[in-house]
Parts: structure tokens; sequence; C-alpha cells
């Protein structure tokens, strides 16, 4: 049974469970602090493919191969699987998931597909409306390079905010069972724009949506950052988690002793030069999937927020000047 809670949360009654994940990343976050951590590391960009948009594909159904794998269920147990990328009409997920014969459902929340594909699941489940069901999305360095601002061939200089795109990729497995990592509420954001037009600053564009949508699941369930083993954003970065902090100081919210940033995670900034931190569709999913997950497994983690941000800009708007709209969905995960 779903149920409201306040204005803008929702409570799952029987809690659809994570039966299984799995977790893709490429060389460079192989490197990163969380390398032992994923299931599968890919060192070549093109994973043995003729395009980067081809190897993000075959991330996602590597994601989706193991994560099946992993939770003992077949491709035809799956009553649906909500997917979706960076690319343009999401064909990373199209091309990738083309070959399992799930029913899908494309979604688009740019860096927060993760936790809008996970909310997906489990309301899909919780209400009867599917038995099993899965989640997954990805990026790719490269494919989102091509897209959004150069062809690698360019050799652009990056700005000090710049976010370095993950090339990876995470699934879940959703089910009512009585074990593990369970989705207890959710939040869905509203889309904020504060008028920030640089693509190179993501983290400060989606700041606020985080700080609205965190501030929204307070207030509906009267809980305060101190219950919580770990608030995790994806991926605000060193610009946009400051900028976190800020907006909800203003709100007499302190979060800085349980917040980390999925984007801070994956890379080790003192010897990588990714800037600001990670980013992209795969950012969140990788690390959720991985360490994050592990940690709920084993009992390190027992309650947790795990909220995902994405700018909701294109090619095109950015290209016309346009601002840049973001999203933030959040979802609390409990261990049994």
């Amino acid at each position: 049974m779903i149920r409201r809670i306040g204005g803008h949360t929702i409570g799952f009654e029987e809690m659809p469970s994570i039966i299984g994940y799995a977790s893709v990343a490429g060389k460079m976050e192989s490197e990163g602090p969380l390398g032992k951590e994923f299931d599968k590391l890919i060192y070549d960009s093109y994973d043995g493919r003729d395009t980067y948009e081809q190897a993000e594909s075959q991330f996602q159904a590597e994601a989706v191969s193991e994560a099946l794998r992993k939770s003992d269920v077949s491709n035809e147990e799956v009553d649906c699987i909500f997917a979706g990328d960076l690319l343009n009409q999401c064909i990373s997920s199209s091309y990738g998931l083309l070959n399992f014969e799930i029913p899908y459902l494309g979604q688009y929340g740019a860096c927060s597909t993760m936790a809008q594909g996970l909310i997906m699941a489990a309301v899909f489940v919780e209400s009867g409306a599917a038995n099993t069901s899965m989640c997954v999305t990805s990026s790719h360095f490269c494919s989102a390079e091509r897209q959004y601002r150069f062809p690698m061939e360019y050799g652009g200089v990056r700005t000090p905010t710049a976010q370095w795109t993950v090339t990876g990729a995470g699934s879940c497995v959703l089910k009512k069972a009585k074990k593990g990592p369970c989705i207890a509420r959710a939040t869905v954001g509203k889309i904020v724009d504060m008028g920030i037009k640089d693509a190179n600053n993501m983290g400060a564009a989606m700041a606020p949506a985080a700080a609205q949508t965190l501030k929204h699941y307070f207030e509906d369930t009267n809980t305060s950052p101190e219950e919580y083993d770990l608030i995790l954003t994806g991926d605000l970065g060193e610009v946009g988690s400051k900028s976190l902090y800020d907006l909800l100081l203003l709100e007499n919210i302190d979060i800085k002793s349980r917040h980390n940033d999925c984007g801070l995670m994956i890379f080790d900034r003192e010897k990588q030069d990714v800037h600001a931190g990670g980013s992209g569709c795969g950012c969140a999913a990788s690390v959720l999937c991985s360490k994050i997950l592990n940690d709920v497994n084993s009992g390190k983690l027992n309650n947790i927020l795990f909220m995902a941000t994405g700018a909701l800009m294109s090619p095109t708007s950015s290209g016309q000047g346009a601002s840049i709209p973001s999203i933030a969905h959040l979802v609390n995960i409990k261990n049994r």
C-alpha cells in the first residue's frame, strides 16, 4: 500500500526490497577510491564496439545482466524495467536493453535518473502492477562530451567548476521480500530554475533543487538529519555541495556531518584531474549500486537518504542561451 506523507512524500507499507544490484565502471573510475567496489570494470572506452554510444549501451546491458544474476532472477520474470541516460532519445537504454525482451518504460531525469527509476520501480512493485521490476541508468564521458560540449578531438579547456562525466552504469532488481535494503519512502522533486546558464557549473544549478527536496522531505516526515546514517547526493560535486549547505542553513537545517556526494566519492580529486568532481547518470547509479548498497547489506548503514540531482537542459536549450532548470528526487533506503 502506498500512502501520502505530507505534501510531497510517499510511504511504502510493504517496503519493496532491492534483491539484487550491480555496477559497471570504466578505467578512470577503477583508479578512484571505489575501484574495488564495482562488480565489473571495463578498461576499453569502446568496450569492443564501434562507437562510444554503443559502448554505453553495452555498459547498461552488463549492469542489468549482473543484477539479474546476483538476484537469481531471469529476464522473463521481470515485469518492467525503468531505464534512462543522458543521450538524445535515451538511445543508450533502448539499444542496450533491446535483447532482454523486458517491458520497457524510458525515463529522463538527467543525473537524477537513478532515483527516479528507483521510485518508479518501487511504486510498481508496491502497487501490485509488477511482481518484479528493475531500474538501470548509465553515462559515458566520451558520449556526453560529444553531445553536450565538444568532440574529444577538440581538446577544450575545462573550467574549475566543471565536473567529469562518469563512465559507468548501475542497476537494481526490486521485489516484495522481507530481506535486504528496502525502499521506505520517496520524495519527488519539483523543477527549480535559479537562472544559472553556465553548463560548466552544474553543481550550482542543481543545489537549489536538492535543498528544496530535502527540506520538503524533512517537513513531511518530521525527521532531522541526525536520524540518518548518511545523506547522499548525486552529483553536486564540490561547488554544489557547498551551495547545498549554505541554502539549507538558511532553513536551519545542517546536514554537513551526515552528507556525502557521489561525485566526490568516485574520484580522488588530488590525484585525478576531475576538477569539481564526478557527474552523469552513471555516477550516482554506480556509487549507489556498489559501495552504498554493499554497506547497507553489511549493516554498516541502516537508514540512508539517497537524493540524485539532474540538470534538465539540452544542447539546444544551452545553445539558445536558456537557463538550466534542475530537479532532485529522494529515496529513503533502510536495512531490514
